[in-house]
């Protein structure tokens, strides 16, 4: 199991940001999902979050919302997650799970943390989940060994950024831009300033999600930020394959594409 500050410091050994890819347990199927996230990491992705599939996804974009629609026609339930942990994991990449709270609630927090421990997990994000009620969430992470990180985002005040830093281990993930996930065609602007202002709180590493689907977004983002976040632009590549050969193929050509993108900073 890589650890995440194992990760952090070979990506700044190595003068770079860490890629970090997200693809939802389930999909295009349960066993294509270890194998599309295996693929990422052979061609460069550092770091994999597993999305914990759930039927009401906020902060999830319409192409995200697709594949976890997909993903829950599959089947996909919270013991599916755990083995598809279990199944990247053992790539070598520090894998996490993204999760909304209601499932971790209704699951047991001391036993879903004991779980993905268990399957090799490294920690979760939680974009739905607040400080104010993080504690319990807190504890049993940290009885378990994994980590926990938080969401920021350009809205976000200096005074809650620090609150919200205060919970995270791991990284900091600061969103570009307020609204859902989604590849676009510029990332946002408060992004920089957004990474700025969150390192003026916490030594953590922090890492930009939203908006980056292509390798010269991702050098953007890699100038200032500690690792580039991508998701939607995976899951798009799957969607529109015709097959699970070409879904994997298109796959390794973007994650290479991005990594390049990493490395231009």
């Amino acid at each position: 199991m890589t650890s995440l500050a194992a990760v952090f410091e070979k990506a700044r050994s190595e003068d770079r940001a860490a890629l970090v890819g997200y693809l939802p347990a389930g999909f295009p199927t349960k066993e294509g999902a270890v194998a599309a996230a295996s693929a990422m990491v052979d061609a460069g992705c550092d770091v994999i979050e597993i999305g914990l599939p759930y039927s009401d996804p906020l902060m999830d974009g319409p192409t995200i919302q697709d594949a976890v629609h997909r993903s829950l026609l599959n089947g996909t339930r919270i013991a599916d997650v755990m083995r598809t942990v279990e199944g990247v994991a053992k790539t070598g990449a520090a894998t996490l799970v993204m999760t909304y709270w209601n499932p971790i609630d209704q699951y047991g927090a001391d036993r879903f943390a004991r779980d993905l421990a268990g399957a090799g997990g490294v920690g979760t994000i939680t974009p739905d989940l607040t400080p104010e009620e993080a504690g319990p969430w807190r504890e049993a992470s940290a009885g378990a060994g994994i980590e926990t990180v938080f969401l920021v985002a350009p809205s976000s005040t200096e005074e809650r950024i620090g609150i919200v830093a205060d919970c995270c281990t791991g990284f900091v993930y600061a969103a570009s831009l307020m609204g859902v996930t989604g590849a676009r065609s510029s990332v946002g602007v408060a992004a920089e300033d957004l990474v700025k202002r969150t390192r003026a709180h916490t030594s953590l590493p922090v890492c930009v999600g939203l908006g980056v689907g292509t390798g010269d977004q991702a050098a953007e983002v890699a100038a200032y930020a500690d690792g580039v976040i991508v998701g939607s632009a995976f899951i798009r590549r799957l969607l529109d394959a015709p097959d699970e050969a070409a879904g994997l193929f298109a796959v390794r050509e973007l994650t290479a594409e991005l990594a390049a993108g990493v490395r231009r900073r």
